[in-house]
């Protein structure tokens, strides 16, 4: 699934429905499609406030074997994820980045200088017993 989106806060609740209503189809557990929304909420998030000049994002996600990986990809300026400075306790902003790292299995930045950054997030998927999901598992 891929979709380009328009860089506005009413696209994020979109992409997260879309990719919510897939997984749970698959039969992916609760707890594994909580993280993945919340991951997936962050990055499209920091997208949204912090990737100027663009006007448009891309999101995809693909699930293959046991592996949900999500990549959103923003046309504005980049950005080094060591730049990114730590929230001091008790912030109320600013914790994306640690969010997206908490809960992803893999999480890699690939920084397009005056094109934009890749943000790639895997996350391992745990199907519920006789799930449809559980075909897609190699063996």
């Amino acid at each position: 699934m891929a979709l380009r989106l328009p860089r506005d806060a009413a696209s994020v609740p979109l992409i997260r429905q879309m990719l919510d209503g897939t997984l749970r189809s698959l039969g992916v557990e609760p707890q594994v499609r909580d993280d993945i929304e919340l991951m997936l909420t962050e990055a499209c998030s920091n997208v949204i406030k912090h990737a100027g000049p663009s006007d448009d994002y891309t999101v995809s996600a693909s699930v293959h074997d046991h592996l949900c990986v999500i990549k959103v990809v923003d046309n504005g300026d980049g950005f080094d994820p060591r730049d990114v400075v730590e929230p001091e306790p008790g912030s109320e902003h600013g914790r994306g980045l640690q969010i997206m790292r908490a809960l992803a299995d893999d999480i890699r930045f690939t920084n397009r200088r005056e094109h934009g950054a890749v943000v790639c997030l895997e996350k391992r998927l745990r199907y519920a017993p006789g799930a449809a999901g559980q075909h897609l598992m190699t063996t």
